[in-house]
């Protein structure tokens, strides 16, 4: 792999709330260490949706996942199998959702929760499942648990690209709105839980992309259209030179940026131009 590069997802954050509650990140910004994006999601602004358009590189309307019940092995290549394929080490501290998306369908609790398959696209994956979550219980891990847990993969098994995605906002973000001390208080604690393992990521010879799946309306919907649900930020560490910050990045624009920051071929179904050089 010509880099190493780790995505953390942060579910359900609309981009005011990054630029106004993220101090950490904003003042990696601040000091030149970070630059930041606005970026819009796919359509339906839907989690299950979003996910499998990060990964592959298409649209909804072509992987085929147009709701949060429509789950299935997607057909269209992927970052796990593009890198896997080129000899790369994939990790996902992340939901079941991705387990079954990118490695097998369905999700087999006692099989899949935790696995090291060198020959899988996810090459060692940590899941959680939420199974339970209503609006008056989240069913969420801690999230410094997720970020210890990301951190273990890098240092144990070396990968060279590893997803962590947390929905503690988003579900946060359905209980309370995205107006509420509830939320001030959600968005204050996950900034200095990612601060507190950003650093050593970096110090370990990663680039880093912190970024959303979709953003969120201040009742707490998303799925359709409108910056509030669409728009969030990205924040990148990194060497790479990038898009003018001005520039509205598009969702699907993800999936071959990290593969050409990490040396991989673009495949043909990712049509959407890298936003780093």
């Amino acid at each position: 792999m010509k880099s190493k590069l780790l995505l953390i997802i942060l579910d359900g954050l609309p981009y005011d709330n990054w630029r106004r509650y993220m101090g950490n990140l904003e003042g990696w910004v601040g000091s030149g260490e970070a630059r930041v994006w606005k970026m819009r999601s796919v359509l339906p602004s839907t989690s299950a949706s979003c996910y499998a358009s990060i990964h592959t590189g298409v649209p909804p309307q072509v992987h085929g996942i147009l709701s949060n019940d429509v789950r299935f092995r997607v057909n269209q290549p992927d970052l796990f199998s593009e890198i896997s394929k080129a000899g790369g080490k994939t990790g996902a501290v992340t939901h079941s959702y991705w387990s079954e998306f990118f490695n097998r369908f369905p999700f087999d609790l006692v099989r899949d929760m935790e696995y090291d398959e060198p020959e899988s696209p996810i090459t060692h994956g940590r899941f959680h499942t939420m199974t339970g979550y209503n609006h008056d219980n989240q069913m969420t891990p801690s999230d410094v648990d997720l970020f210890a847990t990301l951190t273990m993969l890098t240092e144990r098994h070396g990968i060279d690209y590893g997803i962590l995605h947390t929905c503690t906002l988003d579900s946060m973000g359905h209980r309370f709105g995205h107006e509420s001390t509830e939320m001030d208080r959600a968005l204050f604690v996950m900034d200095a839980m990612l601060a507190a393992f950003l650093p050593r990521w970096r110090a370990a010879g990663y680039e880093v992309i912190v970024t959303a799946d979709h953003g969120q309306s201040l009742r707490g919907h998303h799925g359709g259209r409108g910056s509030d649900q669409q728009d969030f930020a990205l924040y990148y560490f990194g060497p790479a030179e990038g898009a003018d910050p001005g520039l509205l990045l598009d969702q699907l624009q993800l999936a071959p940026t990290i593969l050409k920051r990490l040396g991989v071929s673009i495949p043909e179904t990712m049509k959407a131009g890298s936003f780093l050089n």
